[in-house]
């Protein structure tokens, strides 16, 4: 069965350009999946059916997963076996006639402005690593930007005297983001003052180092978001988007149109940016109950 993993892994990073970490979770789900299928007797992907696919999913939800885990392992399931099918591989689909499960789409956790104001007050001071931070949170928040895209941002991506960054998204779509004064302001002090000590005369592209001259990994920067949030005082618990949702959510009360939202977040799908919608009809409920007389 791993071979078929591997053909079917190989046709989602070139074909489709899926980014690693996409990749990665695929083969986990897929892996998994055979594992379960060899278990039950099945000795060849290609000869399992509904049946089969069905009870992996009651497994894998009398194992505590999540519907929304469940919906993306089935996802994966449903495009592998349309890949075999597609390259001649298994005579038919077995995944035609199963339906996704219906969940319900969680209202995403956001910071206030006061909040995100007291974070990048936080994030003052002389040291390389702190000028830094504060670019890597300025930009974050101007830009709503994945984390991933982040760190992976090379120096010829930002483009200051304009005011935009350009990233690459999932699927390696290319797209532009414009940013504040703010955030030019912040990464520029970055570049001229912090940069060069953090790369120790070393020649590299990439715009957020760390303190030893390399590439800022997604987890130093997730360690930088809890610290300065920590130092704000906020109660809240901080979650790995809470930036980017922030950003959207943000945009989105203001009056931005939600196309716009969704090209500068990089959904695919406008479905997707809705969902911060519903954020803002969160807080005009609040207001509403808060204020109105019959409340």
């Amino acid at each position: 069965m791993t071979k078929y993993i591997d053909e079917f892994m190989n046709y989602l990073a070139v074909e489709r350009g899926l980014a690693n970490n996409t990749l990665l979770a695929y083969r986990r789900d897929l892996s998994r999946y055979c594992l379960f299928l060899d278990e039950s007797g099945r000795k060849d992907v290609r000869e399992s059916d509904h049946k089969d696919i069905t009870n992996y999913m009651h497994n894998r939800k009398a194992g505590g997963l999540s519907v929304e885990s469940i919906c993306r392992n089935l996802s994966a399931i449903k495009m592998f076996h349309r890949f075999l099918v597609r390259e001649g591989l298994a005579a038919s689909d077995p995944t035609n006639l199963i339906d996704m499960p219906k969940s319900w789409k969680r209202i995403p956790d956001v910071l206030t402005v006061k909040e995100i104001e007291a974070m990048l007050h936080a994030a003052q001071g002389r040291q390389a690593q702190v000028i830094r931070d504060r670019a890597i949170l300025e930009l974050f928040y101007a830009s709503g930007i994945r984390v991933s895209e982040l760190v992976d941002l090379k120096l010829e991506n930002v483009h200051l005297d304009v005011g935009y960054v350009r990233c690459m998204g999932k699927g390696r779509k290319e797209r532009i983001i414009p940013i504040g004064k703010r955030a030019c302001e912040a990464i520029r002090r970055y570049c001229s003052v912090a940069r060069p000590r953090l790369a120790k005369d070393k020649v590299t592209p990439t715009l957020f180092l760390s303190r030893l001259g390399k590439k800022t990994s997604r987890q130093s920067v997730w360690k930088a978001i809890k610290h300065y949030a920590a130092k704000a005082n906020i109660k809240k618990e901080i979650k790995p988007h809470m930036l980017r949702h922030s950003f959207a959510t943000h945009l989105l009360e203001h009056g931005a149109d939600l196309r716009c939202v969704q090209e500068m977040l990089g959904h695919a799908d406008i479905s997707t940016t809705q969902i911060y919608t519903h954020v803002d009809r969160e807080r005009l409920k609040m207001i509403h109950q808060q204020f109105h007389p019959r409340g």
